[in-house]
């Protein structure tokens, strides 16, 4: 912990991380208007960010509390015509609040163990039901129709996962003190710190946008993979605009810069940099090799029968939505530990993900059509996982073959490339 940390009371970082959520995250203006989603633990949080929100001209905020421990009395007890069951007056108020303009907040915090033990046929069963009912909303979400961020609240079963051998009032202690730390809450001038960094991720991804590359080329002790880039893809990182033209940043925190792979020019393999926590359970030793973009052979030391569940979900499933590169000494990975939670832990290391991709990732993305005709993919899923190293390299590939160093050993290398 820094001096300028110690300096600082629980107090005053939770407050610095409210308003983070609220000034930096949604970005939300006098008038706006703000949905929150949290677990029910996250309360007292959440009356903060409340606070925050109105400090900040809120005219309204919503809260939407879920209990994580109503899904497994789900799958426990309930019969497979439950399993299907999926009303849709459920998407009605969050579809009228996006209509209305509401930013959404979302709190991550959950249990990376959850639904260890539960039979994957019904949580792939249940998954895809949930997911087919709130695609038009994921969409539209995803298109940055209106403003969202996510953050997080540690709860008791959280923090004893990540930290196993200290009691349970310390655990979760150290990891609210991880969060400040990688959301920089500790800091005295939290926003100042967060607009300094936003310049640094804005010149990689215009760096990146100016280059134009067809591919990328990804090679590590575990993975040798070439990606080739939608047509009128764009690199997009830290922070962007809405379509309402308001400015935030979806993720606190976020190091990473991506843009959209195409869905039939991924070729090569990816070995897993760390754990997977997805669906309630963890997925660890991922490999996958893809030819012509699909997915063709994938193994797990552990969870393999989630991992085939969700390349199951649909055909979109086995191709990647997103390419992410990440330096290897980010505050996450300085921070020297898994959080089991894919929001801090893809900004560790360099990522991918299977599954549905961004329209903000292609020019013209929300404009009808222009997503199949990029290359893009689309799917019921986004699943981020890590493949990034301390010894990965990145070369970018231009159009006429030539090759340009983007990382080498992990670090960004086009800055002494360009000034040569």
């Amino acid at each position: 912990m820094t001096a300028q940390a110690a300096a600082l009371s629980f107090e005053d970082k939770l407050a610095n991380y409210a308003d983070l959520l609220v000034r930096v995250g949604v970005n939300l203006q006098p008038g706006g208007k703000l949905r929150v989603n949290a677990p029910i633990e996250a309360a007292s949080l959440v009356r903060l960010i409340a606070a925050k929100a109105y400090d900040a001209g809120a005219l309204d905020v919503s809260v939407n509390y879920q209990d994580q421990h109503l899904g497994r009395v789900m799958y426990e007890r309930a019969t497979d015509a439950a399993l299907d069951y999926a009303p849709e007056w459920a998407i009605e108020e969050p579809a009228h609040q996006m209509d209305d303009g509401y930013a959404f907040l979302s709190i991550a915090g959950s249990d990376p163990d959850l639904l260890a033990g539960i039979d994957q046929g019904k949580i792939a069963r249940r998954s895809k039901t949930m997911a087919i009912l709130s695609k038009p909303l994921a969409e539209r979400q995803m298109a940055f129709e209106i403003n969202w961020s996510v953050g997080a609240m540690p709860i008791p079963s959280w923090a004893a996962k990540v930290f196993p051998d200290v009691p349970q009032e310390q655990a979760i202690s150290q990891l609210w003190d991880a969060i400040f730390a990688v959301s920089r809450a500790d800091q005295s001038d939290p926003v100042a710190a967060w607009r300094t960094h936003l310049e640094r991720l804005s010149s990689v991804t215009k760096y990146l946008n100016e280059r134009r590359y067809s591919a990328l080329h990804l090679r590590n002790s575990g993975s040798d993979i070439t990606f080739g880039l939608a047509d009128g893809h764009l690199w997009a990182g830290g922070a962007w605009p809405a379509q309402n033209g308001i400015l935030g940043v979806p993720n606190l925190p976020t190091d990473e810069v991506f843009t959209a792979p195409h869905r039939e020019r991924v070729d090569g393999y990816v070995s897993a940099s760390k754990p997977l926590s997805v669906r309630g359970t963890l997925i660890e030793g991922i490999r996958m090799r893809f030819e012509a973009g699909r997915v063709v052979e994938a193994s797990a030391t552990r969870g393999q029968d989630v991992l085939e569940s969700l390349l199951n979900t649909d055909e979109g499933a086995r191709h990647l939505g997103e390419l992410a590169l990440v330096e290897y000494d980010s505050p996450v990975a300085r921070a020297g530990m898994l959080f089991y939670n894919t929001l801090f832990d893809e900004n560790a290391a360099s990522h991918i993900a299977l599954g549905q991709a961004y329209a903000f990732n292609v020019e013209g993305g929300t404009q009808p059509g222009r997503m199949a005709q990029a290359g893009v993919n689309e799917s019921l899923i986004h699943v981020d996982w890590m493949i990034g190293t301390p010894d990965t390299d990145v070369d970018g590939i231009r159009a006429d073959g030539q090759r340009e160093s983007v990382m080498r050993a992990g670090k960004w290398a086009y800055e002494a490339q360009s000034e040569a």
